[in-house]
């Protein structure tokens, strides 16, 4: 319940003060979004990465469908998800939210580091969409109150990847469908990003940022080359510690994007404080182990995607 409003613009409480009834424990409101963790923790690089990139991967912004071509591919779900209470656990800077939201869906998006900021700034108010900033470990919302969950790039970012989908799990209402996505091993424990990380990761954020936008360019040129060497080329470039999503999508990112791309996704590798990869065989234990049924495992250019129904 809310204990004090300090600020409302329009009927939108900007600042207020959100106590429990049970435990009398307060939390703040600030910006609209109700804060239930601390602003820094270990996902604060993204918090940094979604507010420099706060539009890249707007389908809405950038003039395609990727995000909204990858929502329904990997979920599986179909389009009309309209009246539905969907869970989105790490909602970043609201690539998939903005695709949530539009089916006329009611959205529930969270995320544990600041870019919930740049979702709120990028979707706006929307009657059918409600942010929070909160741990996957103490989701905000009430157990089997959702229709389908979905999590997407956050899994294996976390402190223990078993614990986090588990945690999942009670929200989801019998018959509730799930769709969760994981980097995929063995193949992703030999990604160059690994060979770095034990360094990069205990850089100062805006330094590595700097950093990793100063030698993007050069990278990619080599990437380019690489991937023009005859027969091994298209797998060599993957040696290449850059993302380069030259000639994927059908050549749908221009030149320009293509480079925002490289610098986000780059950043991405080389940023988090975890980064932990999972068998396909360990995904399916979780899923058999919380009583999942209609089991589907796919593998996805470095990501094993798993669509399930709670029993």
């Amino acid at each position: 319940m809310l204990r004090s409003i300090e600020k409302e613009m329009d009927g939108t409480i900007l600042e207020a003060t959100l106590v429990t009834e049970k435990t009398g424990k307060e939390y703040p409101v600030k910006g609209g979004i109700p804060r239930f963790v601390p602003h820094d923790n270990y996902a604060t690089s993204f918090g940094i990465e979604w507010n420099l990139f706060p539009k890249v991967q707007l389908d809405s912004q950038n003039g395609t469908t990727l995000s909204r071509d990858r929502f329904f591919s990997e979920t599986g779900w179909g389009t009309d998800l309209k009246g539905q209470r969907i869970l989105e656990v790490g909602c970043g800077m609201g690539r998939f939210t903005e695709i949530v939201v539009s089916t006329g869906a009611e959205c529930y998006s969270f995320d544990f580091s600041h870019a919930v900021d740049a979702a709120r700034q990028n979707i706006g108010e929307k009657p059918n969409l409600h942010l929070a900033q909160a741990s996957l470990y103490e989701i905000p919302f009430p157990k089997q109150y959702f229709d389908k969950i979905f999590c997407f790039g956050v899994l294996q970012h976390t402190p223990n990847v078993a614990k986090s989908f588990a945690s999942l799990v009670p929200f989801l209402k019998p018959g509730g469908r799930l769709a969760i996505d994981v980097y995929a091993a063995p193949y992703n424990w030999l990604h160059p990003r690994q060979i770095f990380r034990p360094i990069t990761k205990r850089m100062n954020h805006e330094k590595l940022y700097k950093f990793v936008q100063k030698i993007v360019p050069p990278l990619l040129k080599i990437s380019d080359k690489v991937a023009a060497i005859p027969k091994v080329g298209s797998v060599l470039r993957y040696g290449v510690p850059v993302a380069n999503y030259r000639g994927r999508w059908g050549g749908a990112l221009s030149d320009k994007q293509i480079k925002e791309w490289a610098i986000l996704d780059t950043y991405d590798w080389f940023s988090p404080e975890y980064d932990k990869p999972q068998l396909a065989s360990t995904v399916m234990k979780w899923l058999k182990k919380n009583d999942f049924e209609n089991i589907e495992i796919e593998r996805s250019v470095g990501i094993y995607i798993a669509r399930a129904t709670k029993r």
